[in-house]
Parts: structure tokens; C-alpha cells; sequence
């Protein structure tokens, strides 16, 4: 039998990172508890399309919290007063909730995501808003597949959606595909997203993969 494995993850040190990093002596789970609690909580506060992904960096007395957006004044606000406020409700929430953590400084990092179009995460959140908007499925796989095929870097995608689709009593998958996608190359820079629409029938799953050739 086969047995699919997450692009990402199948690509770890030979093309993409860890979204977490740092030198843990000891209190591994309690770090791993405590960055789930920083993306759960960003990603709630912020509104959904805006987040590409979150990076968190830990050093011996500080954490670093890189925001990939799509749409920085969103976030950073008028006059950075957005970044301040979210800042200073992490820091409640995690450095002042436990005394004699080490960490004593929050740094909040934004870089802006220039094409939102050649980023899975972005386009699955994308067509997860368009679905629980009640937009045709079939329409929001041509659409997203279109734009996301015409950007300069992409070479080839993937677009999936799962579920009660249009309300129908059996579930079921639809996938369109365009252009190359190999998925068992390791050097090949795939990106891959997942996202879900609540709808008032049940959660529709999506997928997204995203080919930009080969990294040697």
C-alpha cells in the first residue's frame, strides 16, 4: 500500500525550514504548547486571507514572531498602533502568564508577501471565503487554478476541494490540475496549503499545491 506524506514535510533541510526553531535544553512540550498558542491566537485576531504563515524563532531570553502577510498595513495599522496592540495582548497572554519563564522580550517581525497568487496558503484561504460565500465550487477551482498558472515562478498546480459539495447528500472529491507537478521529486519546490470552509451543510476540505521548478 501507499501512503501519502505531507509535501512539506517530505522536504524539510532540502527545500523548506522548520516553521519553528530554537536550541530547547529542556521543556520541549511546553514550547510546542506555546507556539500553538501564538499562531491559535494570531490567526484568530486577524482576518482570514491576510496570513500566509508563522514563523516563531526562539533564543535564550527573547521570541522572535515573523508574520508573512499579504497585506502589512492591515496588520502593522495607522501609525503601527495594529502591531503595538497585538503585540502587547501576546505578550500578556504568553510572557506575563508564566512568572519564571526565561523569556523576557516579544519581537514582532512583518515581511510582506509580494504575490499572493504563487502562495498556497493564501490562494486556499481564498477559496475557502468563496465557498462559505456560496460561489459555485466548480467556478472558485477555475478561478483560483487561472490565477494561480499565470504568475511568472509557477510552474504547474493543483487545486482540491472535499466534501458536500453545492449541499449535495454524498461527499466527494473534485480536483483540477494544470501544468507539471511532481510530487516525488525531492528537489522540487512544492507548495502545499490546506484550508476549510464552514458551510451551513459541513466543512468542505482544500487543498492547494503549487510548483516552482527545481531547487539544485
Amino acid at each position: 500500500m501507499s501512503h501519502q506524506v505531507h509535501p512539506k514535510i517530505f522536504r524539510i533541510k532540502e527545500i523548506t525550514d522548520w516553521n519553528s526553531r530554537g536550541f530547547y535544553e529542556k521543556g520541549f512540550s511546553n514550547f510546542l504548547k506555546e507556539d500553538f498558542e501564538i499562531r491559535g491566537f494570531l490567526t484568530k485576531k486577524l482576518p482570514r486571507g491576510v496570513i500566509e504563515k508563522i514563523e516563531i524563532e526562539r533564543f535564550p531570553s527573547k521570541i522572535s514572531v515573523i508574520l508573512f502577510t499579504a497585506r502589512p498595513g492591515l496588520v502593522i495599522g495607522r501609525r503601527g498602533e495594529g502591531i503595538e496592540a497585538l503585540k502587547s495582548q501576546l505578550e500578556r497572554k504568553i510572557l506575563k502568564k508564566d512568572k519564571k519563564s526565561p523569556i523576557k522580550e516579544l519581537k514582532i517581525e512583518i515581511i510582506d508577501v509580494k504575490d499572493p497568487w504563487a502562495s498556497a496558503s493564501l490562494a486556499a484561504q481564498w477559496m475557502a471565503q468563496q465557498i462559505e460565500a456560496r460561489v459555485p465550487y466548480r467556478r472558485v477551482l477555475k478561478q483560483a487554478l487561472s490565477k494561480i498558472t499565470t504568475r511568472k515562478e509557477v510552474q504547474g498546480a493543483r487545486v482540491q476541494v472535499a466534501g458536500r459539495l453545492d449541499g449535495v447528500e454524498i461527499a466527494r472529491t473534485e480536483w483540477l490540475k494544470a501544468g507539471k507537478l511532481p510530487r516525488q521529486t525531492l528537489r522540487a519546490d512544492i507548495d502545499y496549503a490546506q484550508a476549510r470552509a464552514y458551510c451551513r451543510y459541513g466543512v468542505v476540505g482544500i487543498k492547494v499545491w503549487i510548483y516552482k521548478g527545481e531547487k539544485l
